[in-house]
């Protein structure tokens, strides 16, 4: 096991804490561990996993201003969509990410191409939830983070696959922690 591995897996999780705590800091510590897990993911093979680094790069930019600064009194509040949206995002996700895995089958020598390419649009529309501070998008983490930790392992990132079982534990607590204070800011509001 190199260096790189642990480290991003250290950042991922202090990410995870300080995006549950509504902390600023938590897009910084994002950027790090994705720019980390660009290279791993492309050197095991994972095609879109490491290509959706990039994205969580440019969305920790975007996270870090829409967030505004910590302590603010001006914040972005925590929203909810409608599930009947959340139901179509998922057709969407799940047909996408089929047809763009099997190009992929065709195109390349991707390994798992349809649960990469699935999880990886799915990562992609739940990460633009946390910038925008969706409370669902706790919800669409926990199964992308389930199907993401058979992928792992199946690659040999037993470490990584480590590290998305615990944030399925941290997804719950993260639903928890966002619903009370969503809760809290609507019976204030």
């Amino acid at each position: 096991m190199s260096w790189d591995e642990p480290l991003a897996v250290a950042l991922a999780l202090a990410y995870v804490v300080f995006a549950i705590k509504e902390k600023r800091i938590a897009w910084v510590l994002a950027a790090t561990s994705a720019a980390l897990y660009l290279r791993i993911f492309f050197l095991v093979g994972l095609v879109m996993e490491a290509s959706l680094q990039v994205f969580y790069i440019l969305m920790a930019v975007y996270g870090w201003i829409a967030w505004g600064r910590d302590h603010s009194k001006v914040q972005l509040p925590i929203q909810r969509w409608p599930a009947r949206l959340h139901v179509m995002l998922l057709g969407g996700v799940l047909l996408l990410g089929t047809a763009l895995g099997l190009l992929l089958s065709q195109l390349t020598d991707a390994s798992l191409p349809i649960a990469d390419s699935v999880t990886t649009l799915a990562a992609l529309l739940a990460t633009w939830m946390v910038a925008r501070k969706v409370l669902e998008n706790w919800l669409w983490w926990i199964g992308i983070d389930v199907i993401s930790i058979v992928l792992f392992l199946n690659r040999g990132l037993g470490l990584t696959a480590l590290l998305f079982a615990g944030y399925v534990v941290l997804a719950i607590a993260g639903w928890l922690s966002w619903r009370q204070h969503y809760r809290a800011q609507t019976q204030c509001g």
